[in-house]
């Protein structure tokens, strides 16, 4: 359904250095730039991108928006959100853990990257 995210920052180098920590933890390549100055991540088929504000206005994050990457596991997702912290992101919501609703089982972990985007590491438990 998606063909790529992008999000906004103002300093699009130390968002870089946050993903690269964020999607080494499951398996991805360092991201690169474009002739744009754009951080580019392709991993599992899926684009990811960082970027200053077209309109040179200042980055901000959607309230009430999350991305959502999908994990392997509980572990990697535990991974993945480690790295996140370590990596200047900051924890949000509830710790990582189960959480039941009409998706039934799920093993979510939620940060917010340096610029204040909302993320979630999704395990779906069978």
């Amino acid at each position: 359904m998606f063909s790529h995210v992008m999000v906004g920052a103002d300093d699009v180098e130390v968002s870089k250095r946050f993903y690269d920590a964020l999607f080494a933890a499951i398996g991805a390549k360092p991201g690169f730039y474009d002739d744009r100055g754009r951080a580019i991540y392709m991993h599992d088929g899926a684009l990811f991108m960082i970027t200053r504000p077209i309109d040179g206005e200042a980055a901000c994050h959607a309230n009430g928006g999350t991305i959502g990457f999908s994990m392997a596991s509980t572990e990697q997702a535990d991974a993945w959100h480690a790295a996140g912290v370590a990596a200047g992101g900051a924890a949000c919501e509830d710790p990582p853990g189960i959480r039941e609703g009409g998706f039934g089982k799920l093993y979510l972990a939620y940060l917010r990257d340096p610029a204040g985007n909302k993320l979630c590491g999704l395990h779906r438990i069978a």
